[in-house]
């Protein structure tokens, strides 16, 4: 992103970025993460960003520590520079906290009748599904034989056996770290 990007002003490229993210805002069932096919049909394919600036941007925030939803604004930086960002991020964060709030709130004083207890249990094939789905978008950018591999050995671990997910991770930096992924 160059220093241009920055002070340019972006108006249109503000509304598009605020729009899109505000729309995808209530249904991301399980995160943000979730929705990552969706980002990629509306902006890489749309133009408005690069499939390498896409799947970039997801990389560098779920590597750096805090939330993962902060690929959200790397990718409104990547569209609109620092206008971009924020109106992402803004997009993004108002509807689904706001919302989550109110049913929180309104879930705590029902969470033993039949209904909530139904709710929460059909959403989790929803939210396995919806990673499944960005896991397959962002596959083949990373369709290494090791990597997959890798893929496949932690996800038997995770499924099999009480290892903690930071050893995990720690084992998976020390092979990337070493070459082997």
């Amino acid at each position: 992103m160059s220093a241009q990007a920055l002070t340019t002003w972006a108006p249109d490229t503000w509304l598009t970025l605020f729009g899109h993210f505000l729309a995808l805002s209530l249904m991301s069932i399980g995160g943000a993460i979730t929705l990552v096919p969706d980002m990629h049909r509306r902006l890489v394919d749309g133009g408005l960003l690069s499939d390498s600036d896409f799947t970039g941007a997801i990389a560098l925030a779920q590597a750096a520590p805090g939330p993962n939803v902060l690929f959200v604004a790397l990718m409104g930086w990547y569209g609109g520079g620092l206008g971009g960002a924020m109106v992402s991020m803004a997009g993004i964060m108002i509807p689904s906290t706001t919302l989550a709030l109110l049913v929180s709130r309104w879930v705590a004083t029902r969470k033993h009748t039949r209904g909530v207890q139904a709710f929460q249990s059909g959403m989790t094939p929803v939210t396995v599904g919806l990673l499944l789905a960005t896991g397959w978008l962002l596959a083949p950018s990373v369709a290494q034989p090791r990597a997959l591999a890798l893929s496949a050995v932690v996800a038997v671990l995770v499924w099999r056996t009480r290892i903690s997910l930071i050893w995990l991770v720690g084992a998976g930096a020390l092979l990337g770290a070493l070459g082997w992924v």
